[in-house]
């Protein structure tokens, strides 16, 4: 079975659940009991069907990244020191697992650590409703990608997630630097994080926003160098997906370069939804503000970097 056929499968099934859950909300107000009950239940089976469907998918070249952890997996089997030119946690969970599981079972852990915690941060913050926000993540864009191709990156953003929604500045603080330590990429939404705890106006994180846009269509190569000298990710990974090499796209199939108008799009939605619901319906919550901050600031940063291969991976 190649990733292709697996990947329709899950998508197919995704839009099945999109209408039954579409064509109920037509007939049942979300406030009704058996309304949550059922989506309870629906809720409970999907998370168990996503991290098994994901969780024992074949170790294939397919889908890139797996296949080379599934290589570095097989080197730490046969007593490979630590390599600590990466993210040391990640490393060290991977060496550990090595020595007591086999790939496919590592694979199927690491599935299930990436789907828990964003099931657990919707229990978290949206209670009974915590089927609607599960859904919405796990058909959210590169969801799927990222749990069989990008999978550090996809650990450490449900765990920054997870981090959010704690109660307790120590465990927040905790579940953030664990997922820094997976992904170095998340020390971005570590710094937004930190900015919108001290500064609150959300205005400005829309101005800078809409700012972004034109500042990288015209100095879209220097946001790009820029970036990359600051070193939040190894100078190897990043140089791979800022440069246009030969040697290095080779490795790919296709791929799409330019202003990505597509993804801009797509982000724009969010920076909508959070602006209307803020200064047209009034919704008022610390939580909610702090989110949409982030968003933005993450977002913003993306859209410099907008022409970089592999785009995707600092949208996500």
């Amino acid at each position: 079975v190649c990733s292709s056929d697996l990947s329709s499968l899950y998508y197919n099934i995704l839009l099945l659940i999109v209408l039954l859950v579409f064509i109920q909300s037509n007939n049942t107000e979300i406030f009704d009991k058996n309304n949550l009950s059922s989506k309870n239940s629906l809720g409970n089976f999907f998370l168990w069907l996503i991290v098994l469907y994901m969780g024992t998918r074949p170790i294939s070249f397919t889908f890139a990244d797996m296949a080379v952890y599934a290589l570095e997996f097989k080197d730490y089997a046969n007593g490979a020191p630590l390599n600590t030119n990466k993210e040391i946690f990640f490393g060290t969970f991977m060496k550990f697992c090595s020595g007591i599981m086999t790939a496919e079972m590592f694979f199927l852990l690491c599935a299930f650590l990436y789907v828990i915690p964003l099931y657990l941060a919707s229990k978290k913050i949206f209670k009974e409703y915590w089927f609607y926000s599960f859904f919405i993540l796990v058909i959210s864009f590169s969801f799927w990608a990222y749990g069989t191709n990008g999978i550090r990156n996809g650990l450490a953003t449900s765990i920054f997630i997870y981090a959010l929604s704690r109660d307790k500045k120590a465990a927040t603080i905790a579940f953030i630097a664990l997922s820094v330590s997976i992904h170095t990429s998340l020390i971005i939404p570590t710094i937004a994080y930190t900015i919108s705890l001290f500064y609150k106006n959300l205005k400005t994180y829309l101005l800078a926003w809409f700012v972004a846009i034109p500042l990288s269509l015209a100095l879209g190569g220097f946001w790009e160098n820029f970036f990359l000298n600051l070193g939040f990710i190894e100078q190897d990974r990043v140089i791979g997906y800022f440069s246009d090499d030969d040697a290095y796209l080779d490795k790919i199939v296709e791929i799409k370069v330019g202003f990505r108008w597509d993804f801009l799009l797509y982000s724009a939605i969010g920076v909508f939804a959070g602006y209307y619901y803020i200064y047209k319906k009034h919704f008022e919550d610390v939580f909610y503000n702090r989110l949409f901050a982030i968003y933005l600031m993450c977002n913003a940063l993306w859209i410099l970097v907008i022409r970089a291969n592999f785009s995707n991976r600092f949208a996500y």
